[in-house]
């Protein structure tokens, strides 16, 4: 198979089936739909001011994000800071360290270098993994520092590379068995551990042997390896951990025998052998998965004991200083979830806690549980209460104290200074912002003017977050504001600011025109709006609604880069407008589970109560001529809302979508939707497929032919639909391309070809 992001002409398949004599691209029934409802033409409105080399650089700069550090790592005495860059309008990165004691930095490793003008390669399972974590970078894409902080592993084109952080020294680590799958230096820094055809081999980094530590690896077997859903549902990459004296290794086998096989061809290579993945479709088989512990120096491994039967789901695996290695498993509904301590000797575990809840168990976003540095306890967080809230258990598992109080908007845990006494967490009870806080550890000491339990360390609006070295030495203060600022302050122990992770990002030619504003109705939306530059008072924009609409994941932010793109839209005359609504997060537990077994009611109604609120509120909107688009779970929410709520939306384009939930992965849809057979009502009406029937106004479906996350057939199962029902839609085709569309002539040819379809529907006639 083809590198999956390269550029690629796009092809345009226009179906125009039953549609009117002048179709749909020439704007007539758009015009017809606006005469219906308004009863008029709309006013005229200033010219459009839309730059128009915007989409060249906002493609080209990669949104503006090639240039900026990132893989930010402390050191763990905090003397250094390690980043990766690339160049303004480049993926391939290098590897830079910043020194904290004199604000000065330099490159410390290049791609070139390491290569020396090599051709990089990647296998079709970097590849995958790689889209997995939502990762377009070259060069030096990753790299992990030792314990102690003297040694960094750069792995690259297949290939090991460990530097000595005190001389400079590159040494290769050689091997003749494989490409290698995340390599690993042990907390010693002596070897390090890969997957090689499916199974984990050690070598030392001085030199020596390599060492195969497992073996049968086949086509369904892996020793190692995050399964499919582990990467893409619960946030896990990982699939070996080493124990924290370097003597062990606790890996994953998993095995796919049973599941159902999916295929990926490259269609404008026919001669090409199709790619293929397994893929676990709800109420259907999943993988297998269990683990083992042993010894890094070779031997029988001591699997661990627990009821798989019951919980099939590991979801989380820490092996920490001074702690037990420990794991925390679901059951398939998810609506039970323990924490385990694992003997790694006999392979028996203990119950340290268990969550339930009646309709699903959040994972949460922190590594959890996080145990103490002693070992003397561990953190928790969970939705127990109603709202995410920071715990402190002993190490038993019991119950010690909350540490974070009610409505605190807990987000994740930063960092645990135990010596210092305090947890460094993001938090925000306004759900478009994230702060960073300290909370204190252990109870107030009785004095006159204790500190406060809890403790806000920035204020400006925005999204607030910080990496810290292992011994608070130093730590790193990410900062994108309301106003539009982009930081990452390197702050000294003593509070003292040591510089800049200097960025060389190209910068924006402009800024965006957003305004955030939360509703006056009952639930209190969060809206976030951008008008044009030239904005005229007294006029009628059409509106675009810009949408995700699901869970996980927010489209209101206080982040001003973030409405880039929506900007750019808007100056073509227009209003866009986004929501969070019901199901969305950080805006408590019933906020999020209102969707529960249904995927699309709730959201449609909070969306179009939101729209009708803001108009009322905002008199430039013109309701008569909105607009929807959205990519993944927003291009499901825009089909949706195209079909069934032709009354609030004259059009939509819907991105990479989700169109029949039996054909989604099990751990993201069972857990709203339960199994198939548990709630066949839920999953009829949060089907696309039940209403393409009832499609009337234009649609515009997009989709990636190579997308391994939601395949290239929920597009064809919805076009095949529409097609028998005589339903008129475009569909635009991505040639080999995934759920991301990094490639910039791509992006700003689809770019332009989404406003084209806008502007005839929304605008033509106007």
């Amino acid at each position: 198979m083809p590198t999956r992001h390269r550029p690629i002409t796009l092809i345009l398949l226009t179906l125009t089936l039953a549609a009117p004599a002048c179709g749909w691209l020439a704007g007539c029934a758009s015009e017809n739909h606006r005469a219906e409802r308004s009863g008029g033409a709309a006013a005229p409105l200033p010219p459009s001011i839309a730059e128009p080399t915007f989409l060249e650089q906002y493609a080209s700069t990669y949104r503006f994000g090639a240039g900026t550090p990132r893989s930010v790592r402390v050191t763990p005495e905090g003397e250094a800071v390690l980043f990766l860059r690339s160049g303004p309008r480049s993926v391939v990165q290098d590897l830079y360290e910043f020194d904290v004691a004199t604000g000065k930095e330099r490159i410390w490793l290049t791609a070139d270098q390491l290569l020396a003008g090599q051709e990089e390669h990647l296998t079709a399972e970097e590849l995958a993994r790689r889209e997995r974590m939502r990762m377009s970078s070259r060069g030096i894409a990753a790299y992990d520092l030792s314990e102690d902080g003297r040694r960094i592993l750069v792995p690259m084109s297949g290939r090991i590379f460990v530097v000595d952080r005190a001389d400079g020294k590159v040494t290769e680590v050689k091997s003749q068995s494989g490409f290698p799958i995340d390599p690993r230096l042990s907390p010693d820094g002596a070897s390090l551990a890969a997957v090689r055809g499916g199974d984990l081999y050690l070598a030392p980094v001085a030199g020596g042997a390599e060492q195969r530590l497992t073996t049968g690896a086949n086509d369904q077997v892996t020793h190692g390896l995050a399964e499919f859903i582990a990467q893409e549902e619960m946030g896990r990459f990982r699939g070996y951990w080493w124990s924290p004296d370097s003597r062990f290794i606790a890996y994953q086998r998993t095995d796919t025998t049973g599941l159902e096989v999916f295929h990926i061809a490259d269609p404008m290579n026919p001669d090409k052998e199709a790619n293929s993945w397994p893929y676990p479709r709800p109420g259907k088989k999943n993988a297998d998965v269990t683990l083992g512990v042993i010894p890094a120096a070779g031997g029988p491994t001591t699997w661990v004991n627990w009821d798989r039967a019951r919980y099939p789901y590991l979801a989380h695996v820490s092996w920490e200083k001074n702690a037990p290695l420990t794991i925390v498993v679901q059951n398939r509904n998810q609506t039970e979830e323990i924490v385990y301590a694992v003997e790694p000797s006999s392979g028996s575990v203990t119950e340290l806690l268990r969550e339930t809840d009646p309709a699903w168990v959040n994972l949460a976003d922190s590594d959890m549980p996080r145990w103490l540095p002693s070992g003397n306890g561990f953190l928790w967080m969970t939705e127990r209460t109603g709202e995410w809230r920071l715990e402190l258990r002993d190490r038993a598992g019991k119950f010690v104290r909350f540490l974070s109080p009610e409505g605190f908007g807990l987000r994740d845990v930063a960092g645990v200074d135990e010596p210092g006494g305090w947890v460094y967490a993001t938090a925000s009870a306004e759900p478009t912002e994230s702060h960073l806080w300290r909370l204190r550890l252990h109870d107030s000491p009785v004095a006159s003017s204790p500190p406060p339990d809890a403790e806000r360390l920035t204020g400006e609006p925005g999204m607030h977050s910080a990496a810290f070295a292992e011994r608070f030495g130093s730590w790193v203060l990410f900062s994108s504001t309301l106003k539009g600022d982009i930081t990452r302050k390197v702050i000294r122990a003593d509070g003292s600011v040591a510089g800049d992770l200097k960025s060389i990002a190209e910068t924006p030619p402009f800024q965006a025109n957003v305004e955030l504003i939360t509703l006056d109705g009952p639930r209190h939306f969060r809206a976030a709006v951008v008008r044009p530059r030239n904005f005229a008072a007294g006029s009628k924009y059409p509106v675009i609604a810009s949408v995700y609409a699901g869970p996980h994941s927010q489209t209101v932010t206080a982040n001003r880069r973030a409405y880039l793109l929506n900007q750019w839209i808007a100056d073509h005359g227009y209003i866009v407008v986004s929501f969070d609504g019901r199901g969305t997060p950080n805006r408590g537990r019933d906020w999020e589970r209102a969707i529960h077994k249904n995927l699309i009611d709730v959201p449609l109604e909070d969306q179009a109560q939101a729209l009708k609120e803001l108009g009322a509120k905002l008199p430039e909107l013109d309701l008569t001529r909105v607009g929807v688009t959205g990519w993944s779970f927003g291009g499901y929410f825009s089909a949706m809302a195209a079909m069934r709520r032709p009354d609030v939306y004259a059009c939509g384009v819907a991105g990479a979508p989700v169109c029949a939930w039996e054909d989604y992965d099990t751990h993201y849809t069972e857990r709203y939707m339960m199994l198939p057979e548990q709630n066949p009502d839920g999953y009829a009406r949060s089907s696309v497929l039940t209403y393409c029937k009832d499609l009337k106004n234009p649609l515009l479906i997009i989709h990636g032919t190579s997308d391994d996350n939601v395949y290239f057939m929920h597009s064809l199962k919805m076009t095949d639909a529409l097609f028998k029902a005589g339903r008129p839609y475009d569909f635009l085709v991505l040639p080999g391309f995934t759920h991301m569309v990094p490639d910039p002539v791509v992006t700003r040819s689809l770019h332009t070809r989404i406003m084209d379809f806008f502007d005839a529907h929304l605008k033509s006639g106007a």
